[in-house]
């Protein structure tokens, strides 16, 4: 999907292929398809020596963002712990700031695709996945994405 979130290319495939080696299939012909396309962001599922993020660099010569959630500090108890052998040496430390910020926090990008998800659920053949062969669930996406796009369209 571009940067807007809107789909440029769509490959289902069964539960059993991995992610990383689903976005080759699926970026199998992207640079002839879509030549200014330099850049991706991808998830943590894509980390990892000629997985989706290094084979895309290594392969298409994109850039790649991998988006991935902040790492778990350390306990509450360990980080005062911490914070209290610190002020007994002298240094004068603020511990809230090194504590984890509490509640959902929004990802870079990631946000784009779970708007795009959510889109294509408003079309009630795309809530549940019916489809007995991925061509058609594929087919489906891009209905439902060209009736939002001609939507927009007809709006403007």
């Amino acid at each position: 999907m571009d940067t807007e979130g809107l789909v440029l290319s769509v490959k289902v495939h069964s539960a059993k292929v991995m992610d990383y080696e689903g976005i080759k299939m699926l970026l199998h012909r992207a640079q002839e398809r879509f030549p200014r396309l330099s850049h991706l962001w991808l998830d943590a599922g894509y980390r990892g020596e000629d997985k989706g993020a290094d084979w895309v660099r290594k392969t298409l010569g994109w850039s790649v963002d991998l988006v991935e959630r902040p790492r778990r500090p350390a306990p509450e108890e360990v980080l005062m712990a911490w914070a209290r052998e610190w002020a007994n040496e002298g240094a004068k430390l603020d511990w809230e700031k090194f504590m984890p910020p509490r509640g959902f926090q929004v990802l870079p990008r990631r946000w784009v695709v779970e708007r795009t998800i959510a889109w294509i659920d408003q079309n009630r053949r795309m809530s549940k996945d019916y489809e007995r062969l991925p061509e058609s669930a594929e087919a489906f996406i891009y209905v439902a994405m060209s009736r939002l796009m001609l939507r927009r369209v007809a709006r403007s």
